[in-house]
């Protein structure tokens, strides 16, 4: 169902997942790019630089992609600290993200028609190795040292590196003083949800954890800025089930040399483990994760980077609704100075490229 569900999406007006997108939706970053193919001969006629017909057909659909974004990835601290109590996290990460391309490569192959090129299997080898591998692997791993707020606080650093990783690659877009102040109150709101009550107890932060949380966010940024520019199918949510494929490997592998496999026990995982696998399955890496993608190709750096604020609300809402956690009115505060830092990046004015006119395509893989 959840498999037939994404391929009616991704087919339906001839809008998700498989048309070439251009983003011209007056943010700060804004940039026109083409899908990188390895023939020009098929491409459709380029858009008009400014033109709002395709925006504003798909309008409703970004909103939703966000939308899945902001609330499903909330909810996956929760799955992630669930799953890891008693399955290793690369073997969690890693079945999660090979079980998602296993059983979607193969359906969207024969359904779009579209044989990826080895350019497509490079970009999605890499980005699998940043997003999956070296991001949601080392989120996995940490939070079994690192408290859920801890890690939620630290993850959010993927907002200021995606601005600085796109300002600072070829043909890289300058934030405006705007968006540096949505990002700056973000991370302030974000003190305010996890501390000083958090960071101020006695128990001391595990520094190894802390660490790989900072590495993760920068690769995932990494990761982000290379998949938008990078060359994929044209069907992005095939794009993700190769990534999936890809990045779950490493993950097993990794896992299979850290001996995790060695430690692990079958009968030893409990039931809630496995529905969180399954929960990560479907909608962290199936719907999540191919919103994700497709926000990245429809918007721009700064827009996908407010879900690192959102995210930790969920997360905190969903421990109030489930675990009986009680909301303060510092986590008021906090929501609402999060959701103007959201709102800031978004009605931010539009600025040109740094380097390179706004009607370009993007770089190649190999210029990135």
């Amino acid at each position: 169902m959840v498999c037939w569900f994404l391929l009616r999406c991704s087919f339906s007006d001839g809008l998700v997942f498989q048309s070439r997108l251009f983003v011209n939706l007056g943010a700060t970053m804004s940039t026109t790019c083409t899908l990188t193919e390895t023939s020009n001969a098929t491409r459709p006629p380029a858009l008009p630089p400014h033109s709002h017909v395709h925006a504003g057909a798909a309008a409703p659909l970004v909103l939703a992609a966000f939308a899945a974004v902001y609330l499903l990835w909330g909810s996956t601290y929760l799955a992630i600290r669930i799953g890891v109590e008693t399955i290793p996290p690369l073997m969690l990460a890693g079945l999660r993200h090979f079980t998602a391309g296993l059983l979607l490569y193969p359906i969207l192959r024969w359904k779009t028609g579209v044989r990826p090129t080895s350019t497509h299997w490079k970009t999605a080898a890499v980005t699998g190795f940043l997003l999956l591998f070296a991001g949601n692997g080392g989120v996995s791993w940490a939070e079994q040292i690192v408290p859920s707020g801890i890690t939620a606080l630290l993850v959010t650093m993927v907002s200021l590196w995606l601005v600085i990783v796109d300002w600072l690659r070829p043909g890289g877009h300058r934030p405006v003083p705007k968006v540096i102040l949505g990002l700056i109150l973000g991370f302030a709101g974000m003190v305010l949800l996890v501390g000083p009550a958090h960071l101020g107890n006695s128990a001391r932060v595990d520094p190894r954890g802390v660490a790989v949380l900072v590495f993760a966010s920068f690769a995932w940024a990494c990761g982000s800025i290379y998949s938008k520019h990078g060359g994929m199918p044209n069907s992005a949510l095939l794009g993700v089930s190769m990534q999936s494929f890809a990045g779950g490997t490493v993950l097993l592998f990794a896992g299979l040399l850290t001996g995790e496999f060695q430690r692990f026990h079958f009968a030893a995982v409990t039931a809630r483990s496995w529905i969180a696998l399954a929960y990560l399955i479907v909608f962290g890496s199936g719907i999540g994760l191919s919103a994700y993608i497709y926000i990245l190709q429809k918007s721009t750096a700064v827009r996908v980077a407010t879900y690192a604020f959102v995210n930790p609300v969920v997360a905190l809402f969903l421990g109030w609704l489930i675990a009986d956690e009680t909301i303060s009115l510092r986590t008021i505060v906090a929501a609402v100075v999060i959701l103007t830092a959201v709102i800031l990046v978004i009605k931010a004015p539009h600025r040109s490229p740094a380097r390179k006119e706004d009607t370009e395509p993007v770089p190649a893989s190999g210029e990135v």
